[in-house]
């Protein structure tokens, strides 16, 4: 069965998700970002990952731009992986993985933590609004339309909004 292709989607998230969402390519920029550039070191990295899968996922991120194969040696010719600005970019949805995982499910207890480098801290990670500095939350934000949406996509999510909303108040969430 042939894979289904997000590109064309009108939803961020879906295009989002044609880059990386498929299990092996976070992993090998999870990889990426702890510092692993060469073949051997990805694998080494990623328990279960076969040669084969591993080539082609590194293939696909070069081709969407996360990372940038260069060559580090001639006879016979081997190459590094490296993180692209657009690879660099997904840091922080990386952390923000990585703190949802720890808060819902880290039973054992939390295994690896964002830290601040200059002070070691561990950080606590959020996402904010840059307009009013405010944590964007599920009570006071909502995804609305934008400018490129179709009238077919601005009227869905217009749609589900208000339904959400009225079943906020109906259950007492917003005051």
């Amino acid at each position: 069965m042939e894979r289904k292709s997000f590109k064309d989607m009108e939803c961020p998230i879906a295009r989002a998700l044609e880059h990386v969402g498929e299990w092996w390519s976070i992993l090998i920029i999870r990889e990426a970002f702890y510092g692993a550039k060469r073949f051997d070191e990805f694998q080494k990295g990623i328990e279960g990952i076969s040669p084969n899968i591993l080539t082609s996922r590194l293939r696909s991120l070069v081709d969407k731009g996360l990372l940038k194969k260069e060559r580090y040696m001639e006879h016979p010719p081997r190459y590094e992986y490296i993180l692209t600005q657009c690879g660099k970019d997904f840091y922080p949805v990386m952390g923000m993985l990585l703190a949802w995982s720890n808060q819902h499910f880290a039973q054992e207890g939390v295994f690896v933590n964002l830290e601040n480098i200059k002070t070691g801290q561990v950080a606590i990670p959020f996402i904010g609004d840059k307009n009013t500095g405010k944590e964007i939350t599920f009570d006071e934000y909502k995804i609305s339309a934008g400018p490129a949406a179709s009238s077919a996509l601005r009227e869905r999510i217009n749609t589900l909004s208000s339904l959400n909303e009225m079943v906020k108040h109906k259950n007492g969430e917003l005051k």
